[in-house]
């Protein structure tokens, strides 16, 4: 039995522990965190994701915990109403669509509640060698002992550990795009019923929904930011930093970044994609961000990882002794998707994707002719679909 590492345990390192799996690969995966990643924004699952989805066993249970939001509100610097609509979100785009928005947290713990049984999570724990051999890969851990794999995948992010040890320096793949957001949650102080208000004063914003009931809010701020070394980790130097940078809008915005200093869900990164001439070397290959980030800007990063993992385990299943070919026709099938996802922010720079442009991207790759061959490799799992959805 192959045995593959997965390096992240997000949306992109679940699925393909999932499908990885479900095809019979014994799977591992390592999180940096010490345990399921918790907070951040509401996600989007569109197009031929969605499919994906259902494909997992996923279709209704999304459904039950997606958002239910009835429009926005749009406000300038001081408050003031310039804009409101019943049809569309900034977040979730038309709210008549068959797309779906859910919290990101909500989706990793259906995809952890789906593998969990069935693949090795080594959380807290992260990647700091990996040494290709004639017949594996070692890889060492900065806790856990040396263990050798037949392949390595990273999931790892934006910021992926796997990469920089693969392929080199972050910094010749990364496209900054000139702005930076912050993500937290608090108690609804605006007593928001499915309501969300967006906020836009000059060169920064925020946007407000609220989540869980409306018992909470998620806050997603966002500023200007000049490319350079800057440490995200660093959460009291970056709390400062949005500080001092919303101090010109008025509204409610005292009291929001109030709140934002006593959240413990803090989360902070620039704004950025990733452009890679290949994601494979040898026996590592990269997925979801780690590989194409574009960015959340383009409200389609959980549907391009989403998809693209099935792709890569699909094609790992087909040739399961020629690691090479299964990623050369992953990348062939992936990338004119995931250029399609990025353009949605470039195109038209410090604009809206247009609803056509979004229709055209969130579908452009068929996964249809891979149908028959899941069916076929059915048996070569340890359990079958039916297993895999208890």
């Amino acid at each position: 039995m192959k045995k593959v590492l997965i390096s992240g345990a997000g949306v992109a390192g679940s699925s393909l522990a999932y499908w990885l799996h479900y095809h019979g690969f014994a799977t591992t995966v390592v999180e940096q965190s010490p345990s399921r990643r918790l907070g951040g924004q509401a996600v989007d699952i569109r197009g031929v994701a969605l499919e994906v989805v259902k494909r997992m066993g996923l279709g209704e249970e999304i459904k039950q915990v997606r958002t239910r939001m009835r429009g926005m509100t749009v406000l300038d610097r001081d408050g003031n109403e310039v804009g409101r609509s019943t049809e569309a979100t900034f977040s979730s785009g038309r709210l008549d669509s068959g797309d779906v928005e859910l919290l990101r947290e909500d989706l990793t713990q259906l995809l952890h509640e789906r593998t969990s049984g069935d693949v090795r999570y080594l959380f807290g724990d992260s990647i700091t060698a990996i040494d290709e051999e004639a017949g594996g890969i070692c890889v060492t851990f900065e806790h856990a002992s040396p263990c050798m794999f037949d392949l390595v995948i990273g999931a790892d992010g934006l910021h992926s550990q796997v990469r920089a040890l693969t392929f080199g320096s972050e910094k010749q793949f990364l496209t900054p795009l000139g702005m930076q957001i912050a993500i937290f949650g608090t108690d609804n102080f605006l007593a928001l019923d499915n309501w969300q208000i967006w906020l836009q004063g000059g060169d920064a914003g925020y946007g407000i929904y609220p989540v869980r009931d409306n018992r909470e809010l998620r806050i997603t701020l966002g500023f200007a930011a000049a490319d350079g070394d800057v440490d995200y980790r660093n959460i009291d130097q970056q709390k400062l930093r949005a500080s001092e940078r919303l101090a010109h809008l008025r509204w409610k915005t005292p009291t929001l970044l109030e709140a934002m200093w006593e959240a413990k869900d803090f989360y902070t990164d620039a704004m950025a994609q990733i452009h890679m001439p290949c994601w494979s070397k040898g026996r590592v290959a990269l997925l979801g961000d780690a590989a194409c980030c574009a960015s959340p800007l383009s409200g389609q990063g959980t549907s391009l990882a989403l998809v693209a993992a099935y792709v890569m385990a699909n094609e790992l299943a087909r040739t399961r002794d020629d690691h090479h070919a299964a990623f050369v026709r992953y990348e062939e099938r992936v990338r004119p998707f995931a250029l399609s996802n990025q353009a949605l922010v470039t195109e038209h720079p410090g604009q809206p994707a247009s609803a056509e442009a979004i229709d055209a991207a969130k579908n452009a790759i068929s996964i249809d002719d891979q149908v028959r061959m899941i069916s076929r490799n059915r048996n070569i799992g340890a359990h079958n679909h039916e297993t895999l959805k208890r």
